[in-house]
């Protein structure tokens, strides 16, 4: 039988948890290659169990590429690095919730970490489980919050602190207020964490580590983003940006390169016996596209096409000419509205919908009223050198989806690409015309701003 691992060498087991949390970060679309992985072990073999704090940060080191990968990256290393990760394990009996409440108040009221720690356990093991079994079938943070509620210990904590200090009432006491619910939220997340870790060691780390953890900026679903999940996202605009001007110039590179003329290097090649030891060169000159955008911008879309328009304008300078029209159930061009709102990205939106023209006698999306108004009035927009993207999800409210308008699009346009962001799988349900746009369009999934990255960089001509 091998002997127990201490706390400062990682053992067997530690080692699967660092494969774990590596595969774990990979499947969160954090780019880990064997180096950064050996590397992590080196740091994991050298700092030991522990400091877990001090693991932590040497993990993130040798793994991480940026801060903004600190959001995905804590919370796994939460479910597969756990506070008792190299530890003894405790077992004491769990506290009444008003002692709990007492003891907490204190810990607060004198900033104990280690203390407050404590006792975000003992909260989950005396007041988180639920099931029938002894051992509790699963564990809930927000049942052990909700039963505990520390958020009502403000005015406790503050009394305490205030007497420690003999201070009396004052300007003060709002700096103090901050800071108590700064521990406050602190304490709520080591309860989240340690729920989570509960579950994660009943039902399997791999599986809570890819369910439980919110996903990065560029893998949020543009359909169910919050407000505060759209505006990092409005954060990663320029960083993608400069990703994607990067991959177009490369490619237009290659392409003035051109590619091999066979005809004139099979001719060249008679006077060395018919082996084409001279590769002739097609030689081209590439052309910037001229881009035009058609985005809907009613509903819970708008935030894919606010987000898209931003990204088109941060590469404006891929393009000859950029021309930008937003619709709801009528269409208008907003391109001077999108130059404009450089210094307000969050505000472009508004604007757009309060500036622009976008609906008739009602506010639903109608594709095919605007499909029609936008082929009569901006059919000059369009032209044999212009890459057309439909920014939408196809829903046209039971309305006329207009095919003749689109077919007339087709026909002008170099390129004309569908950029849809709902799931394939709803295509075609309800309202949904997506099925007979994609016979004309070519109609592609893009739920998130990685997919909109990948789909740009490839679809765009060079």
């Amino acid at each position: 039988m091998p002997p127990a691992a201490d706390a400062g060498s990682p053992s067997a087991g530690v080692a699967e948890r660092l494969t774990g949390l590596v595969a774990a970060l990979r499947s969160h679309g954090v780019r880990i290659g064997t180096g950064e992985t050996v590397d992590a072990a080196q740091a994991l073999e050298a700092l030991g169990l522990a400091d877990r704090e001090l693991l932590r940060e040497g993990l993130a080191a040798t793994l991480l590429h940026g801060t903004g990968q600190r959001r995905v990256f804590d919370p796994v290393f939460d479910v597969y690095f756990p506070r008792r990760v190299g530890a003894p394990q405790e077992s004491e009996a769990p506290a009444g919730r008003e002692e709990l409440r007492s003891r907490l108040a204190a810990a607060l009221a004198a900033d104990d970490q280690a203390l407050i720690a404590r006792l975000a356990v003992e909260a989950v093991d005396g007041f988180g489980g639920y099931g029938a079994s002894p051992g509790s079938d699963g564990w809930s943070a927000y049942q052990t919050l909700d039963r505990l509620r520390p958020q009502t210990l403000m005015a406790r904590v503050r009394d305490s602190v205030r007497a420690q200090r003999a201070g009396a009432p004052g300007f003060a006491d709002r700096l103090l207020e901050d800071e108590i619910r700064r521990r406050i939220e602190a304490f709520r997340a080591q309860v989240a964490t340690e729920a989570r870790r509960r579950v994660a060691e009943r039902r399997g780390r791999d599986e809570i580590a890819r369910r439980a953890v919110a996903p990065t900026a560029d893998r949020v679903d543009f359909l169910f983003a919050g407000r505060a999940q759209l505006a990092e996202l409005r954060r990663v605009v320029q960083p993608l940006a400069r990703k994607l001007a990067t991959r177009l110039a490369a490619r237009r590179r290659r392409a003035a390169r051109g590619t091999i003329d066979l005809r004139r290097t099979l001719r060249g090649s008679l006077s060395t016996g018919g082996v084409p030891m001279r590769p002739v060169l097609r030689r081209r000159r590439p052309v910037r596209p001229e881009l035009v955008l058609l985005c809907d911008v009613s509903g819970s879309v708008s935030g894919f096409s606010d987000f898209t328009m931003l990204l088109v304008q941060a590469l404006h300078d891929q393009f000859s000419k950029v021309r930008v029209f937003a619709f709801v159930n009528r269409i208008d061009e907003v391109t001077g509205l999108l130059v404009h709102g450089a210094a307000d990205p969050e505000g472009l939106g508004a604007r757009i919908r309060t500036e622009a023209t976008l609906t008739g006698w009602h506010g639903s999306s109608d594709y095919g009223v605007a499909f029609g108004e936008f082929d009569e009035r901006y059919a000059d927009a369009v032209g044999p050198r212009t890459t057309v993207f439909v920014l939408g999800d196809a829903r046209t409210n039971m309305s006329d989806p207009n095919l003749p308008a689109v077919r007339r699009l087709c026909e002008r346009a170099r390129h004309v690409y569908w950029l849809n962001p709902e799931q394939r799988s709803q295509w075609g349900t309800g309202d949904s015309a997506a099925p007979a746009y994609a016979e004309l369009v070519e109609m592609h999934e893009c739920r998130n701003a990685r997919q909109l990255g990948e789909l740009i960089a490839r679809l765009l001509p060079v």
